[in-house]
């Protein structure tokens, strides 16, 4: 009889999750599709190629939203149960409030780490497609800047010039054996500048121990300097944005490949920022569970349906803009980011802990 009724609660919760997540992945897929369409609108592309980005990009969204989906799927299950007077019929054999808790809760706990290894993989593939997609067929390509095992490649149009910048070993803000070719508009090489180090802080680049070589009347001129200042179109934070997408990173990809994705150039403290962001995943859900099990279960009276399902909902808000805030904290160096990516799940542990006390008395 037991297994019985395990089974009977999970299918029923897992069939109100999937409900749920097909309503909330056809108003992104409805929504996406809008935004995909007017991108393309003076593009020869037919209706095919958005249709499949955004079919490629809702499945990564879908992720981001998987904590408030569901709270809302098991508030929703958990109403039913309630109001049917299923959960008296489970008293009766044994099944008390904390331990139908325990069960949803830490079926969610496991499904958000299933998420991480088995379906993050897939989505964060679909997410470098779909970047790789788009990009080909950006307008603005007059800049590219790329980063790969041999370093840092810019190519970036001036008023009357082009100019190609190739480094290696990106070191945070400093670039070493700094190579720089600047073209006319036929693409006559007008000058090449060579550099130990420069430093790309801001946009006003600053390089050191500096040769420049420069083509006048047929003669090739040799200037060497210490310190040499040129302006660019990049510093070092437009540069990292560029390639700051968490959705193009899996949770494996990061756990197992850290300081190889390091030494390639990417930023420590964004890939720890992301990792960690992956990893409270499983908590929020567990969390998130744990919250509509409490508003549910904190009383038999249906006329509280309403009144439980609005202050669900303005939670849901709060934690919103309370994870936001934590994580501004963080990146303006307030608090240490990783404390910041963890303080909602502390604080909503202690919350639903005196929660789950005061169900278990009832």
């Amino acid at each position: 009889m037991n297994n019985i009724i395990f089974n009977y609660l999970l299918k029923n919760f897992f069939k109100n999750f999937l409900i749920i997540f097909s309503v909330f992945y056809c108003f992104g897929i409805i929504l996406n599709l809008f935004e995909e369409i007017e991108f393309f609108k003076n593009s020869n592309v037919s209706i095919l190629t958005p249709l499949l980005l955004t079919s490629i990009f809702v499945p990564s969204l879908m992720i981001k939203l998987l904590p408030f989906i569901l709270f809302i799927s098991s508030i929703w299950f958990m109403v039913k149960i309630r109001n049917n007077k299923e959960l008296l019929t489970l008293k009766i054999y044994g099944y008390s409030n904390i331990k139908i808790f325990l069960i949803l809760a830490f079926t969610s706990f496991l499904f958000g780490w299933l998420i991480l290894f088995f379906i993050n993989p897939v989505t964060s593939s679909l997410v470098k497609y779909y970047e790789k997609t788009k990009s080909s067929y950006a307008k603005d390509i007059d800049h590219l800047v790329t980063v790969n095992k041999n370093g840092l490649w810019i190519k970036e149009t001036l008023d009357d010039r082009e100019r190609f910048v190739t480094s290696n070993n990106p070191k945070m803000s400093i670039i070493e054996n700094v190579e720089i070719f600047e073209l006319d508009e036929n693409f006559n090489l007008k000058r090449k500048i060579l550099s130990k180090s420069a430093d790309i802080k801001t946009y006003n680049w600053i390089l050191k121990d500096v040769e420049i070589y420069k083509s006048e009347e047929g003669l090739v001129k040799k200037e060497m300097l210490e310190i040499y200042e040129i302006k660019s179109n990049y510093n070092y934070d437009s540069i990292v944005s560029l390639f700051n997408n968490s959705d193009t990173f899996s949770f494996l990809e990061i756990l197992t490949n850290l300081n190889n994705l390091i030494t390639r150039g990417y930023n420590k403290q964004f890939l720890n920022q992301t990792l960690h962001s992956m990893m409270t995943l499983p908590f929020y859900l567990f969390l998130m569970t744990a919250l509509a099990s409490i508003l549910a279960m904190h009383t038999m009276k249906r006329s509280e349906n309403y009144k439980f399902i609005i202050i669900g909902l303005i939670l849901t808000v709060l934690i919103y803009y309370f994870k936001d805030l934590s994580f501004a904290l963080g990146k303006t160096d307030r608090i240490p980011l990783t404390l910041s990516i963890w303080t909602p799940v502390i604080a909503l542990s202690l919350f639903a802990f005196i929660g789950v006390i005061q169900i278990n008395e009832k």
